[in-house]
C-alpha cells in the first residue's frame, strides 16, 4: 500500500510538472488517502503486537 502511494505522488509530481493539474490534483489525493490508511493500518498492527507481548516480525 506504501508503494502505492508513492507510485501515485510520482505520477502526481509529473503531471504537475507537465502541466496535467486536473491528474495531478487527484493522484496527490489518492496518494494521501493510501498514506493514511498505510498509517492507520499499521498503528493497529502494533497496538495488537504489543498488547500480545511479541516482538513484531522481521
Amino acid at each position: 500500500m506504501l508503494r502505492w502511494a508513492f507510485s501515485f505522488l510520482i505520477l502526481a509530481l509529473i503531471a504537475g510538472f507537465l502541466g496535467f493539474g486536473g491528474v495531478a490534483v487527484i493522484s496527490i489525493e489518492i496518494a494521501r488517502i493510501l498514506f493514511i490508511a498505510f498509517l492507520v493500518l499499521f498503528i493497529i498492527a502494533f497496538a495488537m503486537h504489543a498488547l500480545q507481548g511479541k516482538a513484531p516480525p522481521v
